[in-house]
């Protein structure tokens, strides 16, 4: 998977996951949905077409043989692998979670035993306790952070077992689109990526630094509900990428 795909991949989902909270958060405070749509939306394109527009000029700069754009676009691109599909349906599980499930199970014994068991096994999650507790604050947050672990975990093992399959696609789609990155040096890249992330996220190193302000908007909502599973992902594609950089088997 080339770098710029994979940036234009995480820049649409990131910017329709916060139009999507900005539009709960702009309904709880009372406003009209056709208002909130109308704005929040223009945002979300505005921001979506900015991202895809440097990501693209990264492309048309990778060495594809200056071949124009329509030329290279097939219909196959436009459709979403089999982990792209389960990705998308995971975030938007994560989103229902954090907006309408986690509020309401917020001492639930269900709730109580998901959170102590993703405590074990994710030293983020008691990072995240910590930040939360000494701002006063929860709404199911905790809840929305341990349940978006669980399906990051799930992602990972299902994508695994596959990986053999994805780093054999990755060779025909390097034989066809020759990248300016060996793979190599792409598998690199990501794990250096992902490494850090993982220490910010799943290690919690991200969470003192955060105002207490951050967990009530946006941006705590990014990094509970969404941060987890685009960590999975950039690590299921490093792993296919370094698969996909040795010989076939």
């Amino acid at each position: 998977m080339g770098v710029a795909r994979l940036l234009a991949k995480g820049w649409v989902v990131f910017c329709l996951f916060a139009g999507a909270h900005a539009v709960a958060l702009a309904l709880g405070r009372g406003e009209a949905p056709l208002d909130a749509l109308r704005e929040i939306g223009v945002c979300v394109l505005l921001f979506g077409a900015m991202g895809l527009l440097f990501v693209g000029g990264f492309g048309a700069s990778s060495g594809l043989g200056g071949r124009p754009l329509l030329a290279r676009l097939k219909p196959h691109h436009l459709m979403p692998g089999f982990n792209e599909m389960v990705f998308l349906a995971f975030v938007i599980l994560s989103f229902v979670d954090q907006v309408f499930v986690a509020p309401a199970a917020l001492g639930s014994a269900p709730a109580a035993a998901l959170q102590n068991a993703l405590f074990f096994v994710v030293p983020g999650q008691r990072a995240l306790a910590t930040a939360l507790g000494a701002c006063a604050l929860d709404g199911g947050r905790l809840f929305a952070c341990a349940f978006t672990w669980l399906l990051a975990i799930v992602f990972v093992a299902s994508a695994a077992s596959r990986i053999g399959l994805t780093a054999g696609l990755l060779r025909l789609e390097r034989m066809v689109r020759p990248s300016s990155f060996g793979p190599t040096l792409l598998a690199a890249l990501y794990g250096v990526v992902a490494i850090v992330a993982f220490q910010l996220l799943f290690v919690g190193s991200a969470y003192p630094w955060l105002a207490c302000s951050a967990f009530t908007d946006i941006t705590g909502a990014l990094l509970i509900g969404l941060a987890p599973l685009m960590l999975a992902y950039l690590i299921v594609a490093a792993l296919a990428t370094l698969r996909a950089s040795g010989p076939a088997q």
